[in-house]
């Protein structure tokens, strides 16, 4: 059975229900999660790095999810059809962007594994490994 299409609130859900996740939003309508004050994954306010190639259009529905690995990062951005991509802004940044209205390409499955694994990179030790036995994967 695979899993439906994914949607930006499955990003909220996701990342709002692990444990010790605060929420820090800014007047611009941007949304970060963090755990233990450090973000994990965030929404952004359009910025120069990202636009669409055609039109020059600066994204307003970009989305910033922190990997635990160079590898992972180039596992989910080696494909360019695939809606995960990265800018020259985030060279050596461990994290990778989806644009919100692309989401839908993806599945919930994979779009909660990311949101999980950004938490997973982000959290302090104690906490990952607690996560981690708690769901059976430790």
């Amino acid at each position: 059975m695979t899993s439906r299409r994914a949607r930006v609130q499955d990003v909220h859900d996701t990342a709002s229900a692990m444990p010790h996740v605060t929420t820090d939003g800014s007047d611009r309508g941007s949304v970060a999660y963090q755990v233990g004050g450090r973000s994990f994954v965030f929404f952004r306010t359009p910025r120069k790095d990202a636009f669409d190639p055609e039109t020059g259009e600066l994204y307003d529905d970009v989305i910033v999810f922190w990997v635990p690995s160079p590898d992972d990062k180039a596992a989910l951005v080696q494909d360019e059809s695939s809606p995960w991509f990265t800018t020259p802004h985030f060279e050596g940044h461990p994290s990778v962007l989806l644009r919100g209205s692309r989401i839908g390409e993806l599945g919930r499955d994979e779009v909660v594994e990311v949101v999980q694994d950004a938490w997973l990179s982000r959290a302090s030790k104690r906490r990952a490994d607690q996560w981690l036995a708690e769901h059976g994967l430790g």
